[in-house]
C-alpha cells in the first residue's frame, strides 16, 4: 500500500510517475518513490540542456535502471532554468532521496493551471494502489 509519507501532500503527479513542485512561476520536477522502487538502481540519467523547452506529457530525457530505459515525461511545460548536474556523476541519489537531492530539472512555468490536468497526491495514491501503475 502506498502511503503518504512516499507521497508528498504538496506534490502533483503524474501516471508516467514524475511529479513537480510549484513555486511560484518555477516547476521543480523529479520521479516519484514509487517509480525509483520498480525501476530499482539507477545507473544513467540523460539530462537535458539548461535553456531549452520542456513540453507536458512530452519526453525531457532518459533514466536507465539494471532493468530498464525509461522516458522521463514532463508534467507541466516551460523553459529549463536548472538541471540537476548531481545526477550526472550519481544518478542512484534519485534511488536515495526522490523528493529531495534527487529532482532532475527546474523550469519557469508556461502556464501554473497546467496542473489541473495533472493528479493531486491523493488521486496518485489512488492510482499506484488501484492498478499495477507501471507505465513507462
Amino acid at each position: 500500500m502506498i502511503t503518504e509519507s512516499q507521497v508528498p501532500m504538496d506534490l502533483y503527479y503524474t501516471d508516467n510517475h514524475t511529479w513537480v513542485l510549484i513555486e511560484d512561476e518555477i516547476g521543480i520536477i523529479g520521479i516519484t518513490d514509487y517509480a525509483q522502487t520498480e525501476l530499482t538502481e539507477i545507473v544513467y540519467i540523460e539530462l537535458p540542456e539548461k535553456g531549452s523547452d520542456v513540453t507536458q506529457g512530452n519526453a525531457f530525457g532518459t533514466l536507465e535502471a539494471m532493468k530498464t530505459v525509461a522516458e522521463l515525461i514532463a508534467p507541466v511545460s516551460g523553459t529549463i532554468i536548472e538541471v540537476n548536474e548531481a545526477l550526472d556523476t550519481d544518478p542512484r541519489i534519485i534511488n536515495n532521496d526522490p523528493y529531495g537531492d534527487g529532482w532532475i530539472i527546474k523550469v519557469r512555468l508556461y502556464d501554473p493551471e497546467e496542473v489541473d490536468n495533472i493528479m493531486t497526491p491523493d488521486d496518485y495514491i489512488i492510482f499506484v494502489s488501484d492498478s499495477d501503475g507501471v507505465k513507462y
